[in-house]
């Protein structure tokens, strides 16, 4: 039978997964939130959000989005600004200032250190360098420049000059590249702005539609509360209104739901905490009064507070999220199939995206969308199959990687789950993907031994500005070694993931046979002698690790030593779940539940039944 997708703004049906847990996006949005309207005295565990706020921390100084991940700018960001509006210590300044140079790529700020800037990072890393560590960017007339290059032909501006010049301008690139425009040259500096104003603020006007609200783009579909939000707050950092400022105020009235929070979209069915976050923003930025919504919204905030402090979008009970679920429905009993958990999956393809979102209400994601794929939403939808096509091919960034969301700079994993994704559709081919920019992009992320000599392109690697790698000379010499991300350090995971891609694209772009070996000799390298696989060296295994190998060896044709993999499966698996490593405390959540479960049942499958699952 075929099924139909519901496109409409509404909240996903059937029945999600949820550990409970807050989120970072989450705990920002709410606790600037109940800043703006002079309520962080009603924080849900004020002293449990701080410690999981500075619980992301890194020793390098920089944040993560949970413990275990690589610092970001983006997490930093939050983290920091979190505990700002709630009164509390930043600790180790001079770490994160200097991590954030380490980002700088000579022009503007990236995500991460080696990966490409974009205006996500650049607005990030920018407020956090001037407003945080009380300190200038590396090169404010490099870094003006850049931005004055994110103006597109009709006046708004894109995620990077090379989106500039495809024209791909969006209402958040807009607000993002204002206010790192401000943070750079200071807040009432007087400055002027490095664009044809009048060109910007009129293509920002012009996305105000008959409703009162704002759409991303000219070709979005549907006007929302966070297009309202960045279109409204990036008009008043210059010093502009909406067209009409009245309607627009009517409008986000309007999407008040029965609590008296707030919804994102009309007819959407859950006040969750990003639509609070998003509205708010917009009336201050509006000038509009905040004290009648302000005791409404600061009750349903305290209502998705997490046990031990942080927050969720929703009840924690009900906030399921697309990873858990998929992971549920992925490593059920074959004798108990979860349809329930398929619909609710295909119930997170919103408006104007047509990828899977991680959280409903929050913006479409590459790894997420192969997750719902895998797990075997939408296979009886051609309709929202095309919107992932199309939306997936529009994702594409200009250095022929993909990022986790739009506007991101390119990254390996994102890039192998967004080929992956395209296979699961059919096949790379025909999906108006293009091919050969993704294989110059897994190319630019291969570790030679000149490749990591400075992380500012055209700074000799003996001049004391270069920012040097912390790859080891060892590790920069072996065969077929690729980082995350151009420059990155070398790992197992994204070396796989490169021959998978080189594998997915065919003999017309990279041969098969290299690949194979490639795999091959990587898995020999990593190879732990008490079982599993090792992300770095031979010696610790790892949950995530191992099962790349074994995928990426299934699909090289390499046989298995089941007695090797069992050996890593009965060291992380118990009655309990699944740790993330042996030497990793009881079970790492649902998504590393579901790739123990699956990693076990592979010896008795049999090769080619584990699906793509990339996380990093």
């Amino acid at each position: 039978m075929t099924t139909t997708t519901t496109t409409a703004p509404r909240a996903p049906q059937g029945t999600g997964v949820s550990g409970g847990e807050p989120d970072l996006w989450c705990t920002y949005a709410a606790v600037r939130t109940l800043a703006w309207l002079d309520r962080t005295d009603s924080v849900t565990d004020a002293d449990g959000t701080a410690a999981y706020l500075t619980g992301r921390r890194n020793a390098d100084g920089g944040y993560a989005w949970s413990r275990g991940m690589l610092s970001d700018a983006w997490a930093t960001f939050y983290c920091t600004q979190g505990l700002r509006d709630l009164g509390r210590p930043v600790p180790g300044l001079d770490a994160t200032s200097r991590w954030l140079d380490s980002t700088w790529s000579g022009d503007a700020y990236a995500m991460l250190p080696g990966q490409a800037p974009d205006v996500w990072a650049t607005h990030f890393s920018t407020r956090s360098a001037a407003e945080l560590c009380d300190g200038p960017v590396p090169d404010p007339e490099r870094l003006l420049d850049w931005l004055s290059r994110l103006q597109c032909a009709e006046g708004g501006l894109s995620w990077s000059p090379e989106d500039a010049r495809r024209g791909k301008a969006d209402v958040r690139a807009c607000y993002y590249g204002v206010m790192a425009w401000r943070a750079a040259t200071g807040q009432d500096s007087g400055a002027t702005p490095p664009w044809d104003v009048a060109a910007l603020t009129g293509w920002l006007r012009a996305r105000q539609g008959t409703s009162g609200g704002f759409h991303f783009a000219p070709d979005a579909d549907v006007p929302c509360l966070w297009a309202t939000y960045r279109a409204v707050g990036a008009l008043r950092a210059l010093g502009e209104t909406p067209r009409d400022p009245d309607a627009c105020q009517a409008w986000v009235m309007g999407l008040r739901g029965p609590t008296g929070a707030f919804v994102r979209w009309e007819g959407y069915d859950v006040e969750d905490v990003w639509a609070s976050f998003c509205a708010v923003g917009t009336l201050k930025a509006l000038g509009a009064p905040l004290a009648p919504v302000a005791d409404a919204v600061t009750a349903r905030i305290s209502e998705l507070g997490c046990a031990g402090g942080g927050y969720t979008y929703r009840e924690p009970p009900a906030a399921a999220d697309a990873l858990s679920t998929a992971a549920a429905v992925l490593s059920a009993d074959p004798g108990s199939p979860r349809p329930e958990g398929v619909r609710w999956l295909e119930g997170c393809q919103l408006p104007n995206e047509g990828g899977v979102m991680y959280m409903p209400g929050r913006g479409s994601e590459v790894r997420c969308t192969l997750w719902a794929l895998a797990a075997g939403a939408f296979a009886e939808d051609p309709a929202a199959r095309r919107r992932i096509a199309d939306w997936l091919a529009g994702l594409q960034n200009a250095d022929g990687g993909f990022g986790y969301w739009e506007g991101r700079g390119s990254d390996m994993v994102s890039t192998a789950a967004a080929v992956e994704t395209a296979a699961l559709l059919g096949g790379p081919d025909g999906l108006g993907l293009d091919l050969r920019g993704v294989l110059a992009f897994i190319d630019s992320c291969r570790v030679s031994p000149d490749s990591h000599d400075a992380r500012l392109p055209g700074v000799s690697p003996d001049s004391p500005d270069a920012r040097l790698s912390g790859v080891p000379d060892a590790s920069r010499g072996e065969p077929y070694a690729h980082g995350n991300v151009p420059g990155g350090e070398p790992g197992l995971r994204p070396a796989l993931q490169a021959q998978r891609v080189r594998m997915l694209l065919g003999p017309g772009f990279a041969e098969p046979a290299e690949a194979s070996e490639a795999v091959r000799a990587l898995l020999a390298r990593h190879r732990v002698r008490g079982g599993g696989y090792a992300g770095e060296g031979h010696r610790v295994p790892d949950l995530l690790s191992t099962y790349e190998a074994v995928l990426a060896a299934d699909r090289a044709g390499l046989e298995l030593d089941t007695a090797h993999l069992r050996a890593f499966t009965d060291r992380v698996r118990n009655a309990g779940g699944t740790a993330w490593s042996p030497l990793a405390p009881g079970s790492g959540g649902p998504l590393a539940d579901c790739l123990g479960t699956l990693l076990a049942r592979r010896p008795a499958a049999g090769p080619g039944v584990l699906p793509a699952l990339a996380l990093s």
